[in-house]
């Protein structure tokens, strides 16, 4: 290891001012990034992790944002007072970054070939048949399936786990000397997760590359960080080598954040309970159309003959990696894509029913996706949010509408008095219990998860599930739950189904997938996800 650091952060604190106050984000944190290194930066949401790595490039929002103290050395020079145009040389080619929500950072306008090469000439002035090259190169390297035809997609024509991974393509494009990851595997299933990993350390090894890392995941975090900083309200309230935090935390809080894995087992339920979902067959083609007239060439298969059946009261868990067709089987449960094949909802056949038809079947059917941010909308309260669907199914008056408001709040968790508040007053938790809440105001028997807690910090997650497991149990809920977190799968599912590339590979008894899988990639998945750390040493 150099005995110079790349990084030297040293007093930083961060203030914002709002209209009302002033608000301290971080206080006087202390932090050295060597050459080769990876650093972690764990805690809670509002901890002041992602603050702390966007203040080394200068990404917050100035003149809001202001460093009452610190500096920032990059190989001694001090980036907080560097010119503009020092900042753009280093930005994206010495230092580049990989930010948590890729659908907001990706460019929709502009395909995946464009937005990639851009960096390529800016940084490094590649001409265009040689950054095309290089974009697939790159694209091979993250994982993406037939790089050479995702060249020419979009944004939104890809997977969320797919659109981090191009993300993950563009930062890594110059071979920076640091790599900011701010929860760069969140929308990532775990095979993917564990790729990803090998990726980043082989290019560390290759190019001595540095790796700031910002995650809520302590068990990835286990297996490639060096040394772990753990942040609670703004401040480092413990720093460590990996191995000696996770074997002997000394501080309360770290403990807390360990003790955090989602832990126990499903509700109990009835065996013989009766079917309140079935499918047989059900397939999802979409049609792919070239030429003047449009004329169908071939098919994207993304549901392919899936047949299962779910009982009243059980939670069926759907795990397979980004695009294998988890989400698209549940919208055509939810009738919200089309596709053929018989769906049955306690007994009544819902393919082939028109919308108009199935509206009123709508409400024992509630959905909860998996960016609470994205499906709140930002101009309604939390109170017309929930009551929404109310409305639309005229159930009460108006006064027994607000009721019934504060009577789901009250069962998610929250304060009924925070109803008039707007969603981006809360936390990604508590918009994910408001989420929740919408859905089981109207009293459905089925609620679809689409990843309810992938971009929630562990410590959230255990309490969503808790919330999840208390609501199943008192109200005999049946869940669909696709996910990628094949811990908090465990923790709540009573059959598993694992998908992939549209198809269902292994189905059954969860407890009994979890003991013994099958298939050879149910065996991978569970590897991924629950395979000891190594050892991670420094050359």
């Amino acid at each position: 290891m150099s005995e110079q650091p790349l990084i030297r952060v040293q007093n930083l604190s961060v203030a914002f001012q709002s209209e009302k106050e002033e608000i301290m984000a971080v206080r006087d944190v202390s932090l050295d990034i060597y050459p080769g290194q990876t650093v972690a930066l764990v805690g809670e949401s509002g901890s002041g992790k992602s603050v702390t790595a966007h203040s080394i490039l200068r990404l917050l929002p100035y003149p809001m944002a202001r460093h009452p103290s610190g500096v920032i050395l990059y190989k001694g020079e001090d980036l907080l007072i560097a010119k503009l145009k020092r900042l753009r040389q280093v930005r994206g080619n010495r230092i580049s970054m990989i930010f948590q929500e890729p659908m907001s950072s990706l460019n929709p306008l502009h395909t995946v070939e464009r937005q990639i090469n851009e960096v390529l000439f800016l940084h490094k002035g590649l001409d265009k048949k040689a950054a095309r090259a290089r974009t697939l190169e790159l694209l091979e390297l993250v994982g993406i399936p037939e790089p050479a035809k995702r060249l020419t997609a979009y944004p939104h024509e890809l997977s969320g786990g797919q659109r981090q991974r191009v993300m993950i393509a563009m930062a890594l494009a110059n071979e920076p000397e640091l790599l900011i990851a701010d929860e760069p595997t969140t929308a990532l299933d775990v095979t993917v997760q564990l790729k990803i990993l090998e990726l980043l350390k082989s290019l560390q090894e290759k190019l001595g590359m540095a790796l700031l890392l910002i995650s809520h995941d302590l068990n990835l975090v286990r297996k490639i960080a060096h040394r772990v900083c753990v942040m609670y309200q703004g401040r480092v309230v413990e720093e460590n080598e990996c191995a000696e935090l996770f074997d002997a935390p000394q501080h309360e809080y770290t403990r807390q954040l360990l003790a955090a894995d989602p832990s126990g087992d499903p509700v109990e339920a009835d065996r013989n309970a009766p079917v309140i979902l079935r499918t047989e067959q059900l397939r999802v083609w979409f049609p792919i159309k070239k030429g003047v007239f449009k004329k169908t060439v071939d098919h994207i298969k993304a549901v392919t003959d899936a047949s299962f059946s779910l009982r009243s009261g059980h939670t069926l868990g759907i795990v397979g990696e980004s695009g294998s067709g988890k989400t698209t089987l549940g919208m055509a449960i939810l009738k919200l894509v089309d596709s053929k094949g018989l769906i049955e909802s306690n007994g009544q056949r819902l393919d082939g029913m028109s919308q108009e038809a199935f509206r009123p079947l709508r409400r024992q059917i509630q959905v909860v996706f998996q960016d609470p941010f994205g499906s709140l909308s930002p101009r309604m309260s939390v109170a017309q949010i929930i009551s929404e669907g109310l409305e639309i199914h005229r159930m009460g008056t108006v006064e027994e509408r607000e009721q019934m408001v504060i009577q789901a709040l009250q069962e998610v968790g929250l304060d009924p008095e925070s109803r008039h508040r707007y969603p981006h007053e809360f936390s990604g938790g508590q918009r994910q219990r408001i989420a929740i809440a919408r859905a089981l105001v109207l009293k459905p028997s089925l609620i679809l998860l689409d990843e309810p807690t992938s971009a929630l910090d562990r410590t959230v997650q255990s309490q969503v599930v808790e919330l999840l497991r208390e609501l199943q149990r008192k109200y005999g809920l049946s869940y669909l739950f696709i996910s990628h977190d094949l811990a908090v799968v465990r923790a709540l599912s009573h059959e598993l189904m694992v998908v992939r590339q549209g198809e269902i590979v292994e189905q059954g008894p969860a407890r009994q997938i979890f003991a013994s899988p099958q298939h050879e990639y149910t065996r991978q998945l569970l590897e991924a996800a629950f395979a000891a750390p190594a050892t991670v040493t420094m050359a």
